[in-house]
């Protein structure tokens, strides 16, 4: 039996087979907490919630100052 096909696929029919594979975006939904948009099941990264719970502390940013 050899390595190669036996026939050539054609660009058409190699796409066609391929054009069920798409991105999906992620679930996003609004943090009930600080009301950031958050990815679905993950904790905010504003203010460190998780399921109405404090998860993780998040180090506040400072302002820098020009001078």
């Amino acid at each position: 039996m050899p390595i190669c096909p036996q026939r050539r696929i054609s660009k058409t029919r190699g796409r066609k087979r391929r054009t069920h594979y798409k991105i999906t975006v992620p679930g996003l939904n609004v943090c009930p907490n600080c009301g950031e948009v958050v990815q679905s099941h993950c904790v905010c990264a504003n203010c460190g919630f998780y399921d109405g719970k404090k998860v993780k502390n998040v180090k506040e940013k400072e302002e820098k100052e020009d001078k």
